[in-house]
């Protein structure tokens, strides 16, 4: 009975965490709808506002969690807070331009930047930390360079907010694992880092919103920290590769949004850079699915030898 309790109470876990998961990229790929009410603020202003009660929910959060420890080990220590504070301003970037795409109406571009991030990432751990890559991985990043030439050729310029988007979110990725700290912590300082130049840009920029208007903007630090919240939740819980998979609804959702819901266009060369997007990832996955399991052989069998 006990055995049958704890499956049970496992199984219960492992299923909360898939929907924790699944309603964190429903949120992020729905999310452009949301800051699509707030494209007649410019979106430095947004971002000023998205910052600055980001950084309210995440101070509660790390208060009532517990997690205040953590936080001042890394105030006394000036290279971990210098690595956060890069982190910060990557983050910041990747916001802006996300909101830029939304006002500029270019969403279906930006979309694809998150498709583009891991591939991204493993050229950037690569370049950083000398990472080998496997023959399949690198024709995975051959394709996805392959897929901004026809991006380049369809919107007649370079996807500059794509790679903008994949690159500042792939730097923020690896130097999220220089930093090693707890992320709720590591969050918490970043927006709390760039928060006083937010204060800056309301105080000397920023405009007077009515109280509605003033509402939705402080919807903003509860969309950013909420979806967070169950990411992380979920990733305490389940299979990295099973992450990783499900994550790929926000750039889906957000696609969908950009060309369905606020009818931005398309075209033939769209979907078809979008194809050689799917097969690059498609053969990336397999790729590290297939080390994964040889490393998990090679642990075994080294195991049972001893």
């Amino acid at each position: 009975m006990r055995a049958f309790f704890v499956g049970n109470e496992r199984v219960t876990t492992t299923t909360k965490s898939i929907w924790a998961l699944i309603a964190a990229c429903v949120t992020w790929g729905f999310a452009a709808l949301y800051y699509k009410l707030l494209t007649h603020f410019p979106p430095a202003e947004v971002l000023a506002h998205r910052t600055l009660w980001s950084f309210v929910i995440f101070a509660i959060l790390v208060l009532v969690t517990g997690r205040s420890a953590p936080l001042k080990d890394s105030l006394i220590r000036p290279k971990h807070l210098g690595l956060i504070l890069v982190a910060g301003i990557m983050i910041a970037i990747n916001w802006y331009v996300f909101i830029f795409s939304i006002t500029a109406e270019r969403l279906s571009e930006s979309s694809l930047g998150y498709y583009l991030f891991p591939l991204v990432l493993v050229l950037l751990g690569r370049v950083i930390f000398a990472e080998l890559l496997s023959p399949l991985k690198w024709l995975a990043v051959g394709l996805a360079a392959i897929s901004v030439a026809g991006l380049t050729f369809a919107f007649g310029s370079i996807p500059w907010l794509a790679l903008l988007i994949a690159g500042s979110f792939g730097a923020y990725g690896i130097l999220k694992r220089l930093i090693a700290t707890d992320p709720f912590v590591s969050v918490t300082l970043e927006v709390a880092l760039i928060a006083p130049i937010s204060i800056w840009y309301l105080w000397t920029f920023g405009s007077t919103p009515s109280w509605g208007d003033f509402g939705l903007l402080v919807v903003s630090g509860v969309l950013t920290a909420g979806p967070l919240v169950l990411m992380s939740y979920a990733a305490n819980n389940l299979r990295t590769s099973t992450v990783g998979i499900v994550q790929y609804l926000n750039p889906i959702l957000q696609y969908f949004t950009a060309v369905v819901l606020l009818g931005e266009g398309t075209s033939v060369w769209h979907l078809a850079s979008i194809a050689l997007i799917w097969l690059a990832l498609a053969i990336f996955s397999f790729a590290a699915f297939s080390e994964d399991r040889s490393a998990v052989k090679t642990s075994s069998t080294v195991s049972h030898r001893r």
